[in-house]
């Protein structure tokens, strides 16, 4: 089977990282279905991967609802074909000292994160088993080392390191590889409302970051994509278990 003929799932693809790697795996070749909460809000990325000649479905699901996630990998399944790729992507953030953090703060992140990625990689492991081929990339980030205001996503983003670890032990043998993606700072919607948050102009947030990047650089969401590309491409079949910090230095 070549990439030609395969089908990806990216959660969290209607916008930044998501949909840049949606719209590389289509590049790629492989039909994607690009998942989000809001249906209506993959629109943009189908349209980018059909315009481009490639093959894209838009599937609405709520990534930390079990009912949610098996229906729509079914409805994968029945119309791109058995998906054999899955990027788990959607992420929130909830921010907030840990005096001042709440319940739902923390159940929202774990629920996206980590749930999200325990549910779809459940109900896609099966078509991968069965086809002895599967490539599951996680998203961590440089926040699973620690970061201020964040609690809870470090811990989410730490224990989708250690997820993804197991994953690649348990199915490793099915000929399906695991591996965990952890970006550095990233110019998307996310970090913007960030430095929205912060009171601090969107500009001058990237260049504060830069600053502290080896690279001298913010990264965008193209830099992750082109790893994921890698991570699931028949030429990684001898890679699982890792993370890969893209985040312009060395990190961990």
């Amino acid at each position: 089977m070549s990439e030609e003929s395969r089908v990806a799932i990216v959660t969290g693809a209607a916008r930044g990282i998501g949909a840049a790697t949606a719209r590389r795996l289509a590049a790629d070749g492989m039909a994607v279905a690009v998942v989000d909460i809001d249906e209506a809000a993959t629109k943009e990325t189908v349209d980018a991967i059909a315009g481009a000649g490639g093959r894209a479905l838009g599937v609405g699901a709520d990534v930390s609802d079990r009912a949610q996630v098996e229906a729509a990998v079914e409805r994968i399944a029945a119309e791109l074909g058995a998906p054999t790729v899955l990027v788990n992507n959607a992420g929130v953030l909830r921010d907030n000292l840990l005096f001042k953090m709440t319940n739902a703060d923390w159940d929202t992140v774990m629920g996206v994160h980590l749930r999200g990625a325990f549910l779809f990689s459940q109900a896609a492991q099966k078509h991968m088993v069965e086809a002895k081929w599967g490539r599951i990339v996680n998203l961590s980030s440089t926040s699973a080392l620690g970061n201020r205001g964040q609690a809870n996503y470090a811990a989410a983003k730490a224990g989708l390191q250690g997820f993804t670890k197991t994953l690649a032990i348990e199915l490793g043998p099915f000929g399906v590889t695991a591996n965990a993606v952890a970006p550095g700072f990233i110019v998307t919607d996310m970090t913007a409302a960030t430095a929205a948050r912060m009171k601090v102009d969107f500009e001058d947030f990237q260049k504060h970051a830069a600053a502290e990047i080896p690279v001298r650089r913010p990264g965008r969401p193209e830099d992750v994509a082109h790893t994921i590309s890698f991570l699931t491409s028949e030429g990684a079949g001898f890679v699982s278990g890792q993370v890969i910090y893209v985040a312009g230095g060395p990190r961990a």
